[in-house]
């Protein structure tokens, strides 16, 4: 798979950009503020409906524009297709496939495949672990573009079940009983243990299949350090039904409603869902202690390398090859590290590479280079 043409219209800063790519490494270079990160991120938004920079659309539409229009021509084993999506803030975005809409734009989801390695991604590591959730949930989706409806269908049942909480709770704060509004939580229970646990045995079952391939990643870029080691931590706790090969749906189904009846009083006082995937955590250890808050500098940057990577040959070894994406990422990198990046690099179909200097880029790297700046891309022969 590899993108074979990128076209964006009134995209951050882009007013209109045409970029034509080919199969093996292609280096952007330009000065910070030319606007090389929005064409990767444009290419990262068509495969993931989202950017690794901001959590809305909106930033996304150049200032002063309606709407934004990102097309994509992806060749995938010589079949050709076109993508277009148009990102309007406040009102539905829209999707095409060969030039007929879709549904929902989530439709698209599955046909381009990309893994991302940018700055940002130190938050994987030293962030919240809400950064390390929504890493989980994103390779979830390009792992199987369903759980992208699943995840969807969770967070709506859990907003509305939040509401219920706060509206149940100050009624019996009140006095005034609620009785209703607990006989509707009863309801919402099942919803939120039903789409929850399909969402936590999935990422159980990726937490399993990443593993061992973070562990060697980490190896690899830090063969100095203390041996990498990633887990999952639910909220079930010791309620978490374990054995078998894959996650069961329906023990955790049984769990999550055990647990949210034994929470319900603590909820109601909180006015907050207590049990769920959206209080658990991707752990990150490093030798015998967590790697946020222990992790050095440069242990913290492998790690992040790690997961990455980890994630490119998890979706590598599952049929389609993943477009590598690698966002002014070298400057951050010591030698070794810039060498192991730069050897998965060199393998893979595609590496889309953005840097501020093309000394920071490695020489391995020696494909099509462009230059970002004033407002044009353009090829540099």
């Amino acid at each position: 798979m590899y993108v074979r043409h990128l076209q964006v219209t009134d995209f951050r800063s882009w007013e209109h950009a045409d970029l034509a790519l080919e199969p093996g490494a292609s280096v952007l270079v330009g000065q910070n503020g030319q606007g090389k990160t929005n064409l990767v991120e444009a290419i990262g938004y068509v495969a993931t409906l989202g950017s690794h920079r901001v959590a809305t659309d909106a930033p996304l539409v150049r200032h002063g524009c309606p709407r934004a229009v990102v097309r994509t021509a992806l060749v995938n084993e010589d079949r050709e297709l076109t993508v277009e999506l148009e990102i309007a803030p406040g009102k539905a975005n829209r999707a095409r496939v060969n030039r007929g809409p879709v549904p929902r734009p989530r439709d698209v989801l599955g046909i381009l495949r990309t893994v991302l390695f940018a700055p940002e991604d130190l938050a994987l590591v030293r962030g919240d672990p809400g950064e390390r959730r929504a890493f989980m949930d994103a390779l979830l989706v390009q792992r199987a573009p369903r759980y992208a409806g699943v995840r969807a269908d969770y967070e709506k049942v859990l907003r509305q079940r939040n509401a219920l909480l706060k509206s149940a709770g100050a009624a019996r704060r009140g006095g005034r009983g609620g009785e209703n509004d607990l006989s509707t939580l009863d309801v919402w229970d099942g919803h939120l243990a039903k789409h929850g646990a399909e969402l936590l045995a999935a990422r159980l079952d990726l937490v399993d299949d990443l593993a061992p391939l973070v562990a060697a990643a980490y190896a690899g870029v830090a063969p100095e350090s203390r041996p990498a080691a990633i887990g999952y931590r639910s909220s079930l706790g010791e309620a978490l039904p374990t054995g078998g090969e894959r996650a069961d749906v329906s023990a955790i189904t049984e769990a999550l409603l055990a647990a949210l009846g034994e929470k319900r009083s603590q909820e109601l006082e909180r006015g907050v869902s207590l049990v769920g995937p959206h209080r658990d955590e991707l752990d990150l250890v490093l030798g015998e202690a967590p790697a946020k808050g222990y992790a050095s500098h440069g242990e913290s940057w492998s790690y992040a390398l790690a997961l990455r990577l980890g994630a490119y040959e998890l979706l590598r070894a599952e049929g389609t090859e993943p477009v590598l994406v690698l966002d002014d990422v070298f400057a951050e990198l010591d030698r070794r590290r810039r060498q192991r990046l730069a050897e998965v690099a060199i393998a893979a179909e595609q590496v889309l590479v953005t840097a501020a200097v093309e000394e920071d880029v490695p020489g391995e790297l020696a494909g099509t280079r462009f230059r970002v700046a004033d407002g044009e891309v353009r090829r540099v022969e």
